[in-house]
């Protein structure tokens, strides 16, 4: 293989490193960083001297490496833009930039509750919720127990309460509206861990279908006391984060200017179908034992 600058260049021309980082407007470090991110490997590496070459038609695919890039893209969805390349290549882009932006609103929100909180503002975004207490009466639950980080915990609840409804159906059928207790704080650094919760009719059978379930999936049997709860009811536009978090937060200070005591794990009780609900409709209930 030999490397010709001097005469026509064509695609299949081989260029030195130095020669064709001049024409894709990029140092010879980004390439060696290219090549040992897997994003762009040389066309040949001689043997002895471990020289670069690379073909003139690499140049495009250099250039989209480096701009990719400066949207701060993991490197995997960046070999996946270069190798579908055309319109499913934009396809791609088009879906990982509708994630970012997303990703992006969420944090703005996100600020924005912050500089609240750090101003004192706390009772001004707590008003929004109406705190009450209920008795809620004795209960028998399935559970479905996991270990889960807060961008795994939707898809976990949706899928572990689909499966206790389904097993429901062995225990005397569902009694009360599912809910989840949350042994820890769920976050993007802390896993809980989460504890989905139907509650059924029949104890003797729910003990029978837990024995045939082998303890699959951390899944359980228990009689849950009566308790009384202090909760306040969201929308479906409030689950998201972080008014979610200041539903949590508007119970937790109500409780404590009540003299009350925390008595148990907080939780999340859904009794709507969520996906019939409009952004306001009420689907849940943020709720704490208390003592």
């Amino acid at each position: 293989m030999t490397e010709d600058e001097d005469g026509p260049v064509t695609d299949d021309t081989l260029l030195t490193i130095g020669a064709f980082a001049a024409r894709a407007r990029l140092s010879a470090k980004a390439l060696r960083l290219y090549d040992r991110l897997g994003l762009l490997t040389p066309a040949h590496v001689d043997e002895v001297s471990g020289y670069r070459y690379y073909r003139a038609g690499q140049v495009e695919r250099a250039r989209l490496v480096a701009l990719l890039r400066q949207l701060d893209m993991p490197l995997a969805r960046i070999a996946e833009v270069v190798e579908a390349g055309g319109v499913a290549g934009a396809d791609v882009l088009a879906a990982y930039w509708a994630e970012v932006e997303t990703r992006l609103a969420g944090q703005r929100t996100l600020a924005e509750y912050l500089r609240g909180r750090l101003s004192g503002r706390n009772s001004e975004m707590y008003g929004k919720f109406v705190v009450e207490t209920v008795e809620l009466p004795e209960q028998v639950v399935i559970t479905e127990t996991r270990h889960v980080l807060a961008d795994e915990l939707p898809a976990w609840i949706g899928a572990s309460l689909g499966r206790l409804e389904e097993g429901a159906r062995e225990c005397g059928g569902v009694t009360a509206a599912p809910f989840v207790r949350y042994h820890s704080e769920v976050s993007m650094e802390s896993d809980g861990p989460a504890e989905s919760c139907v509650p059924v009719a029949d104890e003797a059978a729910a003990r029978a279908w837990a024995v045939a379930q082998g303890r699959v999936r951390g899944t359980e049997v228990r009689v849950e006391p009566a308790q009384r709860f202090a909760y306040t009811r969201v929308t479906k536009a409030q689950v998201a984060h972080p008014q979610l978090m200041a539903a949590f937060e508007a119970v937790e200070e109500w409780i404590a200017g009540q003299g009350l005591e925390q008595a148990g794990p907080c939780r999340e009780i859904y009794f709507a179908d969520w996906d019939a609900a409009g952004p306001e409709d009420p689907v849940c209930d943020v709720a704490f034992p208390v003592k």
